[in-house]
């Protein structure tokens, strides 16, 4: 079982932002900027080209609408997307907030922001999510 599949599971504590029965949205804990949220299907799969045609395009329907209230969340010009999957293996999107494009670099992570911040930047992408 990964570390998303046991977030996913209530084992381990996250900043959900979003879930529907399919996928699950939580805030990355080492975040390249305040409201990098990881998008993930709730089917555990470690290669995100190894999903069924049909998780594969819900997932990234799941991703534009968590999308749409990260913008609508934080101030930024756009949302950007990657799909790493290096480090866990359970296929994952990163969705960033954007001013510039520097702000995509995975070199370059912030502070991590306190559990109080983090809970409040969750619980407003949340509000936001339609």
């Amino acid at each position: 079982m990964t570390i998303f599949s046991k977030i996913v599971a209530g084992e381990i504590p996250s900043y959900k932002v979003a879930e529907d029965d399919r996928y699950y949205a939580f805030l990355d804990i080492n975040p390249l900027r305040k409201g990098h949220t990881l998008v993930i299907p709730k089917q555990e799969t470690d290669y995100i080209f190894d999903l069924d045609d049909e998780t594969l395009a819900g997932l990234q329907v799941f991703a534009k609408r968590v999308a749409k209230a990260i913008k609508a969340a934080i101030p930024c010009r756009k949302v950007g997307q990657a799909v790493l999957g290096l480090e866990v293996p359970h296929a994952h999107i990163h969705l960033v907030p954007l001013t510039t494009e520097g702000d995509m670099d995975f070199s370059h992570k912030i502070e991590v922001p306190e559990p109080a911040e983090m809970q409040r930047i969750a619980d407003e992408i949340a509000k936001n999510f339609e």
